[in-house]
């Protein structure tokens, strides 16, 4: 499930938002422990609060003190925000940049990703 490009704690992060993306876990929903994240993933205790901790600090994760962590209300959207803004500095403008290297304009940029995606 791991990979070593990245610390674990990042990466169980990452995945349990993108369970909350799914919906797997909706907002307002209990998520499993730290205890039972690091038993179910055989990983550090410490290492599962460290991610779960992370996602509190980003408000997805509220804590319910004696209870748990819980989905936090709006904690979808925040995700999607995050995910569509790395996105557009990941993806979009490198593409933009690379289209005005070439000279193409919007429209060529269009029908091109259109004709990958089988779209027109």
């Amino acid at each position: 499930m791991f990979d070593d490009t990245r610390p674990i704690f990042l990466q169980l992060a990452e995945t349990i938002s993108d369970e909350i993306l799914r919906g797997v876990y909706a907002e307002g929903e209990q998520v499993p422990s730290t205890n039972e994240l690091a038993a179910y993933l055989r990983i550090n205790p410490a290492t599962a609060g460290k991610a779960v901790n992370l996602l509190a600090e980003r408000e997805i994760l509220v804590k319910r003190r004696g209870i748990g962590m819980f989905v936090a209300e709006g904690a979808k959207g925040r995700i999607a925000a995050e995910r569509r803004d790395g996105f557009v500095q990941s993806f979009v403008h490198p593409l933009l940049a690379e289209a005005r290297t070439l000279g193409l304009d919007r429209a060529e940029v269009i029908r091109l990703i259109e004709t990958e995606t089988g779209e027109s």
